[in-house]
């Protein structure tokens, strides 16, 4: 595991390093990215842009009213050494319109923008989960849990991060003209000082944005691994108990979440840099305002509330010109996240279906396939690297290579053969999670890719190796949402043999199970998603060695119950302990992807080796085992007549006659 968190490490620097004309381009591709959002909103953009432009003329026109107030009202009160009532009232007055109009401007501005931003957020999570859905089993299997975590919530959040100083941003723009036009009326020579302060602002956010850009892209392709790695340690979480891999799996995290924090480190420094920049320059602006307007004023060319008015619109420009440096910070983000996030929703290799349907019927379903091949995309080649996040065709490995079956309505199949021998991905073609390679897979005679999409979900059902759990009640986990009747439900729990626990939980149907079923035993939640597969009378019952966790006694019950039904279903089980065998009607043998052999379980233990060998291994271990506890006679050991034989040569019966 260590070995492949380097790797994924080196892959990040690598695969974010990019061209420097990649990230030069990161503005114009978020402004796209932006340009969405507007489209997509515009209502709600449009109406916070307005509230933005506002506070921003709210906020030119205050720098007026100082400038009013300090002719009229301020400088008379110093020289009379009084002022009037009215005139403090009219002050208060005009202040006050000042403060409602900013308030009002930065409600719009803000409220609009945090709901464009989350309902954009919400609006990306609902269609990458729907394109999960969607996508095909095999494209899941080249793509790892932690990295479709990363797709539907940090990168989703992070391409729309740019959204909640947007409207300000444009807003800014707003401000920023009628500012200038109000510092030429006010005086031409003050204002030339901002005309030459705003180009070294924006040659900073340039520069600032250029060096942030790839340092941004890998912090984000960096979340992703972290999120990969503790969700890979949290899942495993029994195997690294049980095997005291604690420090292992801590170290592992460790040097993926260090990694993080040294590219969110340098980001930060970057803006640590930028930020005082930005700030000061504004500053500078201003005490080269007040030094030449003083000089002006002294020679009577500008009035107190001229220059009163001019700075103060320096002081404000400020805001507005982070406010661009605060979008630019979180483009090259965004550009990474909505990259990330289309990756995903451009993925081909969603499943087309047809509208074909089949008849309900009490029996089961004839299941044939043809010629099935099927084989898995490799993922990493013999250096490590990931095949399928570079631009190459990976090489496949062939799992099932042309494999034929014809299970008649009602019967029950075992298959069998060792490890690796493709048995469960054979109970995913046949489900059709995934399509063959090559080949066909019939149900009642007709191709399950010409079924409308909700018949093989309707007819048939699948108990995995792997059984799940919700964090729900039993009826919850049962039901999985359908308009069950409680009847149904504890019918389907007495034929999975689980209505004796499950009546014994608190709660009975209504009993929390905790999450993945850790109140449960291994036993107990098999039958229980035995039992979520029973209750929707499918006519044709998948069993991924569905059973293993359960003893041999109930198992037969399980099976027998099965095929007592009045709904005689079709029953394929993955089949691993020889009594469960011995209660199939056929057995089909498998070995390297091929079927070798079919019929009886007793015909099989006559007619095919491999088949003999591999269910009487445990036998046969048992018996030797036996043996090599049993006790040593005393006096001269046995002598094996067979060995003797072969080594002087007499014969057999002689030697045995001895």
């Amino acid at each position: 595991m260590a070995q492949g968190t380097a790797t994924a490490g080196e892959r990040t620097e690598e695969d974010t390093g990019g061209s420097a004309a990649a990230h030069r381009g990161v503005f114009g591709r978020g402004m796209k990215v932006l340009w969405v959002a507007a489209r997509t909103e515009p209502w709600v953009f449009g109406v916070a842009v307005v509230g933005a432009m506002l506070h921003a003329a709210v906020t030119v026109g205050s720098a007026s009213v100082l400038g009013y107030l300090t002719d009229h009202t301020i400088i008379p009160a110093f020289e009379q050494g009084a002022t009037t009532t009215a005139a403090l009232v009219g002050a208060a007055a005009l202040l006050m319109a000042v403060g409602l109009g900013k308030a009002v401007g930065i409600a719009m501005r803000r409220m609009l923008a945090a709901l464009m931003q989350f309902r954009l957020q919400a609006r990306y999570r609902r269609a990458v989960a729907r394109k999960y859905l969607e996508l095909p089993l095999a494209w899941h299997h080249r793509h790892p849990t932690g990295q479709l975590l990363s797709n539907a919530n940090a990168d989703v959040e992070a391409a729309w991060q740019p959204l909640a100083p947007l409207p300000m941003a444009v807003g800014s723009v707003f401000m920023l003209v009628i500012a200038a036009v109000a510092m030429l009326v006010t005086d031409p020579l003050l204002a030339l000082v901002a005309f030459v302060v705003f180009p070294f602002l924006v040659v900073v956010n340039v520069v600032f944005q250029r060096r942030v850009s790839p340092m941004a892209s890998r912090a984000q392709a960096l979340r992703a691994e972290v999120s990969g790695v503790a969700h890979e340690s949290f899942d495993g979480a029994l195997v690294v108990k049980t095997l005291g891999r604690e420090d292992t799996e801590t170290e592992r995290f460790t040097e993926s979440a260090h990694r993080l924090r040294d590219a969110l480190i340098q980001v930060g420094r970057m803006r640590s840099l930028f930020d005082p920049v930005i700030e000061t320059l504004p500053n500078f602006g201003v005490l080269a305002v007040l030094l030449l307007g003083m000089w002006r004023l002294s020679t009577g060319d500008i009035a107190p509330g001229d220059l009163v008015q001019i700075a103060f619109l320096f002081t404000l420009l400020s805001l507005p010109v982070r406010s661009f440096g605060w979008i630019l910070g979180d483009l090259p983000r965004s550009v990474v996240g909505w990259d990330r996030v289309q990756s995903v929703l451009r993925s081909e290799g969603s499943m087309e279906h047809g509208a074909r349907t089949l008849d309900d019927g009490a029996d089961g379903i004839a299941l044939t396939a043809r010629g099935v091949v099927f084989s898995y995309a490799d993922s990493y080649d013999s250096d490590g690297r990931d095949l399928m996040s570079h631009d190459v065709q990976a090489p496949r490995t062939t799992v099932l290579d042309g494999v034929d079956l014809d299970i008649a309505p009602g019967r029950t199949v075992a298959l069998v053969g060792p490890t690796g021998s493709g048995k469960s991905t054979l109970t995913t073609v046949l489900m059709r999670l995934v399509d063959p390679d090559a080949g066909t897979v019939a149900y009642d005679g007709v191709d399950v890719r010409e079924l409308a999409r909700d018949q093989i979900p309707r007819h048939a059902a699948l108990v995995p190796q792997s059984t799940f759990v919700f964090e729900d009640t039993v009826r919850g986990n049962v039901t999985l949402g359908d308009d069950i009747d409680d009847e149904r439900v504890w019918a389907a729990l007495r034929l999975a043999r689980a209505d004796g626990f499950i009546a014994e939980l608190d709660g009975g149907l209504d009993a929390p199970l905790g999450e993945k079923g850790t109140t449960l035993s291994g036993g107990q939640r098999q039958r229980l998603a035995l039992a979520r597969a029973v209750v929707r009378d499918p006519r044709l019952l998948i069993l991924d060695d569905a059973t293993s966790a359960v003893d041999p006694q109930v198992e037969a019950q399980i099976l027998g119950g099965l095929r007592e039904r009045d709904t005689s279903a079709t029953v394929v089980v993955v089949a691993y302990r020889r009594a469960t065998i011995e209660l199939a009607d056929e057995v089909v043998y498998l070995e390297r992807g091929r079927v070798l052999a079919r019929g009886t379980h007793t015909e099989l233990l006559e007619t095919s080796p491999g088949y003999n060998r591999l269910v009487t291994a445990y036998e046969r271990a048992s018996a030797e085992n036996d043996a090599a506890r049993a006790p040593v006679p005393e006096g001269p050991a046995p002598v094996d007549p067979t060995r003797r034989a072969a080594v002087r040569g007499d014969d057999l019966t002689e030697e045995t006659s001895r």
